[in-house]
């Protein structure tokens, strides 16, 4: 069974370069793909447990991420929501985790963590991480 991605990046060639190594990791599926934050939120209000695994950049093209992660949470209290952002410091990453995050990655020096807990998620057999 596939993984259903909610992806929440403005920019198209991360929003490309995270699919193909979803893609790479195991049966990840891009159920939706949006770039701001009110796309985000109204997407999220509109397709309740529809997805799986949340991927949430920080600084978007309108709006921020944050606002995505507690709706995230709310309207898919079994998905995973992550952070993806070249934003991720120790107190952002808190933040975040307060918010309802399962965890969150720097986008350059996190990107190899960020992939293995994304491929664990498709490895059904074993327990889902944590971070």
């Amino acid at each position: 069974m596939s993984v259903e991605v909610f992806l929440v990046e403005d920019l198209k060639n991360i929003q490309s370069a995270v699919a193909q190594m979803l893609k790479g990791l195991g049966d990840f599926r891009i159920t939706a793909a949006v770039s701001t934050e009110a796309e985000a939120l109204g997407w999220l209000e509109q397709n309740p447990g529809s997805w799986d695994l949340a991927v949430i950049d920080l600084v978007l093209e309108q709006g921020s991420g944050m606002g995505a992660i507690s709706r995230a949470r709310r309207t898919s209290p079994k998905g995973r929501v992550v952070v993806f952002s070249n934003f991720v410091t120790p107190g952002i990453k808190a933040h975040c985790l307060r918010l309802g995050a399962d965890a969150a990655f720097d986008k350059h020096s996190e990107l190899r963590d960020f992939a293995d807990y994304c491929a664990e998620l498709a490895a059904p057999e074993r327990s889902l991480p944590s971070a």
